[in-house]
């Protein structure tokens, strides 16, 4: 049956416009699936890091083995719609949670840290297949006029998500097998409102072939917002809390600075989702991304207040987060339906480029001008974003995009 936004329903059939109630069931399910899989995936990382660190290894290593998560969706995320389109959104997401499952449980019990590699590697790929469906369905199903407040749930749900993880940490500890054990089922868990709602997802249409390239010439603001997010995302929270270090914290009060920026995160995706819908998204993206421009430059400034930094961060941080929820909200606006699965793999793609070229990146503005170059790079991260976004505003007395 053919679907909202020009997907198709599984059962197939005759075209049919779904109600409300199936949109909700839809969009709910889809949610719930990459909620419960956050909880799972932001309690293994911590685990694999210490777990590494127990067995002896160097913190070069450690972050070697790390980002082996993004080398895994680059490769293989691009693949994922054209296998979706064959074998159905469903079962290969019913496979890639397995396959993650499995994976996470095989950490603790093999050997050599050298096979953590390939393994890393398999864990991350079914990982990165869940999210590009996961984030396809909730916006192949949600309205159009109101895709922005829908990611915006979508992306509050996930942050809460990824808190859970290192409070379940706290309470069952980091040693023997438990923990993983306990991953593993919470990432099993996506499975039952997959099962729930199977009735009611989208089939993978044929799309253009385009490429990431041909996506980026497509939809250039929504795309490089998942670029810019990714680079800045993962800087503050590897290098933050080093700057924090240099500014005279100690290393608790250093690591709580980004405690600050996941708070905002998760306050400011809901409203700026719903403003989404009413203003052009460009100009949102923009607007945000001078905000934190300028907020970047105004770190050093209030780095002598302790309270003005916190204040400073809450607002910067959850700011900075919502370029990922309104980016997916432009793409899903501005890509014709049957391309809308594989723009939405080129946004996690993207996403990914930036985590591996944002550490280098802003970690280098603080050894280069130590400390303040911190804030210095990410003024410059943004300000070019924000250049890319000029000649895609809509002209004075233009029509505002949906």
């Amino acid at each position: 049956m053919t679907r909202s936004h020009g997907s198709v329903a599984e059962t197939g059939g005759r075209g049919w416009a779904p109600s409300d109630r199936e949109r909700v069931a839809a969009i709910a399910s889809a949610i719930a699936c990459v909620a419960v899989v956050g909880i799972g995936l932001s309690l293994s990382i911590p685990l694999l890091s210490i777990e590494m660190e127990r067995r002896g290894a160097s913190s070069t290593l450690i972050g070697l083995n790390t980002a082996m998560a993004g080398i895994s969706s680059i490769c293989v995320v691009p693949f994922v719609p054209r296998i979706a389109a064959r074998m159905g959104v469903v079962p290969l997401l019913v496979i890639s949670i397995v396959v993650s499952a499995a994976s996470l449980v095989a950490f603790p019990l093999l050997p050599g840290i050298a096979a953590w590699f390939p393994l890393r590697f398999v864990f991350s790929a079914g990982l990165g297949a869940l999210f590009v469906l996961s984030e396809y369905w909730i916006n192949a199903a949600a309205p159009p006029s109101r895709r922005g407040l829908v990611l915006g749930i979508y992306t509050t749900v996930l942050a809460l998500g990824f808190a859970v993880g290192p409070l379940l940490i706290a309470l069952v500890g980091t040693e023997g097998l438990w923990p993983y054990l306990l991953g593993a089922v919470l990432v099993l868990g996506g499975l039952l409102p997959i099962f729930l709602a199977r009735g009611l997802s989208p089939v993978v249409e044929g799309g253009s072939g385009r490429g990431v390239l041909g996506y980026l010439r497509l939809a250039p603001p929504a795309l490089l917002a998942a670029l810019a997010y990714g680079a800045v995302e993962t800087g503050i929270f590897a290098i933050l809390p080093l700057y924090g270090l240099r500014i005279g914290y100690d290393a608790q009060g250093a690591a709580s600075l980004v405690s600050l920026i996941a708070l905002g995160n998760v306050l400011f995706q809901i409203p700026f989702g719903w403003l989404a819908d009413r203003v052009d998204r460009v100009a949102v993206l923009l607007g945000t991304s001078l905000a934190c421009a300028v907020g970047s430059a105004l770190i050093p400034v209030a780095s002598g207040s302790a309270m003005a930094l916190g204040i400073l961060l809450f607002l910067w941080g959850g700011l900075a987060g919502t370029l990922y929820t309104v980016g997916l909200a432009a793409l899903g606006a501005k890509v014709p339906p049957g391309d809308l699965a594989g723009a939405n793999a080129t946004f996690v793609v993207l996403y990914n480029v930036g985590l591996i070229l944002g550490p280098p990146v802003i970690g280098g503005g603080l050894d280069l001008a130590p400390p303040d170059g911190f804030a210095y790079a990410l003024l410059a991260l943004f300000l070019a974003y924000a250049v890319v976004l000029v000649p895609s505003l809509p002209r004075a007395g233009g029509r505002i995009s949906p």
